[in-house]
């Protein structure tokens, strides 16, 4: 059973999630503040967190800074409708997902399992080692290393997720939804620019090339394309 971790003050909200969760098969805990939501999540002993942007003490923004600094943890965010600052700002720091709160549960279970899967996904058997390399980028699945000219590059699980399918078509243009279902698992709703936010992040760990051009290359209306050397 999948152990869910909570974060957010708001008791009802918890209380709520909790009855609506446990029967989809979790097992759901929940923490009220920061603090104890950053040693519970680190534990070891969950298999997500769910954080609110809006908390007492420490907000949720310096709790995924501090889950992130030891931690790669699934963690999928609850912004506030219309705040779009926040959503970016999240996934920045390292979130895997988030959804505007009010929110309906089974889109929350339903963006759950994605991540799960995607994490799951990333846990490739023992042994397996195939590598990916595109010019001076290198993806090893096994171990999920990212070397870019012999220097490891430290990426999300939602990053590797994303360039391990662009290293896969290198030099095709992949949509975005399908960028979308491919590598963060679920379908592409309207007004979702997450994936473009992961991509620009991604864009930035990785450096331009030696001829000073971009690695990933955006597609207008259409998607993005990992430049093939």
């Amino acid at each position: 059973m999948n152990r869910i971790l909570i974060i957010d003050d708001d008791t009802d909200l918890c209380d709520l999630l909790r009855d609506y969760l446990t029967p989809e098969g979790f097992l759901v805990e929940a923490v009220h503040n920061g603090v104890e939501g950053v040693e519970r999540a680190v534990s070891g002993q969950q298999a997500l967190v769910v954080l609110d942007v809006m908390l007492p003490g420490i907000n949720g923004f310096e709790v995924l800074r501090r889950i992130r600094a030891v931690s790669r943890i699934p963690v999928l965010m609850l912004t506030a409708r219309g705040e779009d600052v926040d959503r970016i700002v999240g996934l920045e720091i390292g979130a895997d997902d988030y959804l505007p709160k009010p929110f309906n549960p089974r889109e929350l279970v339903a963006r759950i399992r994605a991540v799960l899967r995607r994490a799951e996904a990333g846990a490739c058997p023992q042994g397996d080692t195939g590598r990916l390399i595109v010019g001076d980028v290198e993806l090893v699945t096994g171990t999920r290393t990212v070397l870019r000219s012999g220097q490891k590059v430290d990426l999300t699980t939602v990053e590797f997720a994303i360039l391990d399918t662009l290293l896969r078509q290198a030099g095709q243009v992949v949509s975005r939804d399908d960028l979308v279902r491919q590598a963060l698992g679920r379908n592409l709703s309207a007004y979702d620019r997450s994936i473009d936010v992961h991509v620009s992040s991604l864009r930035k760990k990785l450096g331009l090339r030696s001829d000073q051009s971009e690695r990933i290359k955006t597609v207008r209306s259409i998607g993005y394309q990992y430049a093939a050397e």
